[in-house]
């Protein structure tokens, strides 16, 4: 049986959807499979928010594992408006403080919020 890649694509798309139960997955998956995210191409798409989300988790993955992010990040810009990647930040007062204090640069720096732990794996 034959593995099939997890793509930044779907990351992003995950990431938007909200889906963090599919997001974890494939994201252990997609750094199992990944090992050089510097060497990760530029996600073929023309959406903005999709651009965005790729390059931030990208930038994140690659902080946290002492790496240097593709190029291309550098070139994505911010989303126009600031969006919450955990449901809880809507209807937590507590969750909602600490996305907007505490939220993973990488994330941040592209309106992206999120709890300092988002993404960590054990």
């Amino acid at each position: 049986m034959t593995e099939s890649k997890v793509t930044v694509e779907q990351l992003a798309k995950a990431a938007l959807d909200l889906d963090n139960l599919l997001l974890r997955a494939l994201t252990q998956e997609f750094l199992r499979q990944n090992p050089q995210l510097s060497e990760m191409n530029r996600p073929n798409t023309n959406d903005a928010r999709a651009l965005a989300a790729a390059a931030s988790l990208i930038e994140l993955f690659a902080l946290r594992s002492g790496q240097q992010p593709p190029a291309w990040t550098t070139e994505i810009g911010p989303l126009p408006e600031k969006m919450y990647l955990v449901n809880a930040a809507a209807i937590g007062s507590y969750t909602r403080r600490l996305c907007d204090t505490e939220s993973p640069e990488p994330l941040c720096k592209r309106g992206f919020l999120a709890p300092p732990n988002f993404l960590e794996f054990l």
